[in-house]
């Protein structure tokens, strides 16, 4: 159903480098850029996840219980991506683990705000 995702930022290239390093762990990779938006997804999956400058040219806010989920294939790579997003300068919003049934999961705020759940529901 979703087709893609578009995050905003105020400061593009950092948030290429961070977005890079934070989901290494999800076999993503970089599958189109241009001067104001870079996206990313998993080779034959359609869903891509957009970083851009707001084409508006005014600056990129987050909205207040707005949120991207990206499935992880494994709670190994939800721990994985959780700690490299911390490492690249993100901000916790939950550590990993159980939050119902067989849902574990992971939050953290990118470096404008924008929150993000990497998630898994198998083991």
């Amino acid at each position: 159903m979703i087709g893609y995702i578009t995050i905003g930022t105020n400061d593009f290239e950092k948030s290429k480098a961070f977005y890079e390093k934070a989901l290494a762990a999800l076999n993503v990779r970089k599958t189109f850029a241009s001067d104001r938006m870079q996206g990313y997804g998993v080779k034959g999956q359609p869903v891509s996840l957009v970083v851009c400058k707001p084409y508006d040219g005014k600056p990129a806010t987050h909205g207040n219980g707005e949120m991207v989920a990206l499935a992880a294939p494994s709670r190994e790579a939800v721990n994985q991506v959780h700690a490299a997003a911390l490492a690249a300068g993100a901000a916790d919003e939950g550590a990993p683990g159980i939050r119902t049934g067989t849902f574990y999961g992971a939050y953290f705020r990118d470096l404008d705000g924008n929150k993000i759940c990497v998630f898994t529901t198998g083991s």
